[in-house]
């Protein structure tokens, strides 16, 4: 994997980074409404050595940003955690808080962008801006194998951190990517937010038939 020795700084932003002044501004708006919430970068979670990452697009404001893990408190991680249970990815028990002793197993969860955009929407100098975090995490987890993007955005988002074309992989639901040089393989999925259950766009049979594909890619 050519990331693997890289030394390309922090895998974490700190607790005050200032870099996308938009999103700055939106959190110290929070914090004065919500000063219980975290309200600031939220790190990656997840398992020593992982074989899989899943990456999200960036913090639900009543999620992540409230609790200070990803996916954890909004439904989007009510799907996503249940069925890393089921799939042997997670053991322990999903309460939607951070203090309810959920463990991942060869796992590991993350968000394109680390802090809450103002209405869930990132702008693309914000993604370029926390992609060196992205980059570092992978070059920090030689380990992973299988790589499931949550959306269309998170798919574009990684294959352009990567510097690999587009076009040679496009998203579909369910579709599998061999990375040549990168020893792993990229999943798709439809981001498994609420609008998107709800609408029938995502259900969860056609979410677990995701996990079955990468279940037989690292057994």
């Amino acid at each position: 994997m050519p990331l693997a020795n890289a030394d390309l700084g922090p895998v974490e932003p700190p607790s005050n980074c200032s870099a996308c002044p938009r999103l700055v501004a939106f959190r110290d708006e929070l914090k004065a409404l919500h000063p219980d919430w975290h309200n600031a970068p939220v790190p990656s979670f997840g398992s020593a050595s992982p074989r899989l990452l899943v990456i999200g697009l960036a913090p639900g404001m009543k999620g992540a940003n409230c609790t200070g893990r990803p996916f954890t408190g909004d439904y989007a991680g009510d799907l996503l955690y249940r069925t890393l249970l089921d799939y042997d990815f997670a053991e322990g028990t999903y309460l939607a808080r951070l203090d309810d002793g959920l463990m991942l197993k060869n796992a590991l969860i993350t968000n394109a962008v680390r802090c809450l955009p103002p209405q869930n929407k990132p702008t693309g100098e914000e993604i370029r801006t926390c992609r060196p975090y992205l980059l570092a995490t992978l070059a920090a987890n030689p380990s992973i194998r299988a790589v499931l993007a949550l959306g269309r955005i998170a798919h574009e988002t990684f294959l352009s951190a990567l510097e690999l074309r587009r076009a040679g992989f496009p998203f579909s639901h369910g579709a599998q990517h061999e990375l040549p040089g990168y020893g792993m393989d990229l999943f798709d999925s439809y981001h498994c937010s609420r609008y998107n259950t709800n609408t029938g766009r995502l259900t969860e049979d056609m979410f677990r038939s995701v996990f079955d594909k990468i279940r037989l890619h690292i057994p």
